[in-house]
């Protein structure tokens, strides 16, 4: 199993779905962690429940829309904890449903903003800090299937996922030399509040049409794709930058 006997981890979207299992997972690996997130309610949650279970966390009410917001997400996590080594950038929404003819333009700009453009704030802020520690560090950000394919209705969500990769390739190839390792996850449809809040989950019939385009016939985990963050943060995977890896159940294979 891989674990941290020291190291710092700040998550975006860290108090709900994949964010959440993976902030749980980093504390249960032996990380302190930020949790980083709009929802403070669902935030200071799972920061109690790492504490209660013997970790250390702490809540960043964070706007990854907003650069100064990220700034001082890293610039608190390194005053409180003395270092950032690990990043999951992992904001998110779904947004709206509808043809690129028909999406409103402001609702296509809402879900680039956060979805791409957050993650670009983040990294900014988190690769001037790893890059200045004799250490480094590892960011993992958070792409998807759409990032790879497209998907009728969903032109934002897979363009910025799409835009995700781009970026995450091109700081892999600015840092290969500076100590600071750049890969994504790029999960398929997984078990989430945003998936239940999208329909998918809630309409039997929409449920069992998405899990047949997973060669594994089945939705993913947030536990799985937690396990892969983890991995590609820890040393096993010291050889790995660039990658986008996909955590989606032979989706991309049919």
């Amino acid at each position: 199993m891989v674990s941290f006997t020291t190291g710092t981890a700040v998550v975006t979207g860290g108090g709900s779905g994949i964010g959440r299992t993976t902030a749980q997972t980093f504390a249960d690996r032996g990380a302190n962690v930020v949790i980083a997130d709009l929802d403070a309610e669902d935030g200071e949650e799972v920061v109690a429940e790492i504490i209660d279970a013997g970790g250390d966390a702490m809540f960043v009410e964070t706007d990854v829309t907003d650069p100064d917001a990220a700034a001082a997400m890293v610039d608190t996590a390194v005053d409180e904890y003395g270092s950032l080594d690990f990043a999951f950038n992992n904001a998110g929404i779904g947004g709206a449903q509808a043809p690129v003819s028909e999406y409103d333009p402001e609702d296509w700009r809402a879900v680039i903003d956060v979805n791409l453009v957050g993650v670009f704030n983040c990294m900014h802020a988190e690769l001037e800090q790893m890059q200045s520690q004799d250490d480094g560090g590892v960011i993992v950000n958070n792409s998807s299937v759409l990032g790879k394919v497209g998907f009728a209705t969903s032109s934002g969500y897979s363009a910025a996922k799409h835009g995700v990769l781009g970026l995450t390739k091109s700081a892999a190839l600015e840092n290969g030399e500076t100590g600071v390792r750049i890969n994504a996850v790029c999960p398929g449809f997984i078990e989430t509040p945003l998936l239940e809040e999208g329909g998918i989950t809630s309409d039997p019939e929409m449920r069992e049409l998405i899990e047949s385009r997973h060669a594994m016939n089945r939705l993913g985990t947030t536990d799985e794709v937690a396990a892969a963050v983890v991995w590609l943060c820890n040393d096993e995977a010291s050889f790995v930058t660039g990658e986008a890896l996909g955590v989606e159940g032979g989706y991309l294979s049919q």
